[in-house]
């Protein structure tokens, strides 16, 4: 049976380079990223799961949010991200307190320890991301980059994902 394929499509152009021949190599290297990435995180000051880091980031990036904020940011439930927040309080990795206008509100925000935490494991990151690239030819790092900061520019709600809510699949 011979595939015809649509407009656009590049399979039946006969490219080996289109968007679904590609797709399993970025794959790949995508996974070799975050193997990279978990392994850095594992070595430094402090060692924390992906859920856990994962929370400090979000309390990084959204300082004062509330539980309920917080399990929507991670994508988990309630009672886990209670939980979750137990564990970090009990590390000394961030706190709780009382929203000033709201008695019934608790916020989170990270310690000192926690955003030294956070610090080590970017360092650390950064550190092993730097030797993977001082691999790679000076062009493959720029062609590496442009790719990212395309594919970044199709994240930011001009080209969602299938299945994602605003796709309509």
């Amino acid at each position: 049976m011979t595939y015809l394929g649509g407009p656009g499509d590049d399979r039946a152009k006969g490219s080996g380079d289109g968007p679904q021949a590609v797709a399993p190599e970025i794959a790949d290297a995508v996974e070799s990223l975050a193997d990279l990435w978990s392994l850095a995180a594992q070595g430094a000051v402090l060692r924390l799961s992906l859920h856990q880091l994962r929370a400090l980031r979000a309390l990084e990036v959204a300082p004062g949010l509330n539980l309920t904020g917080l399990a929507e940011r991670l994508d988990i439930g309630l009672p886990t991200a209670s939980r979750l927040c137990d564990r970090l309080e009990a590390a000394g990795l961030l706190e709780r307190a009382l929203h000033p206008h709201k008695r019934r509100e608790v916020r989170l925000s990270l310690t000192a320890h926690g955003r030294h935490v956070l610090g080590d494991v970017a360092d650390r990151r950064a550190q092993a991301l730097g030797v993977a690239l001082a691999g790679m030819e000076p062009a493959e790092r720029d062609a590496l980059s442009r790719g990212l900061r395309a594919f970044l520019g199709t994240r930011t709600g001009r080209a969602p994902l299938p299945g994602d809510a605003t796709s309509g699949k």
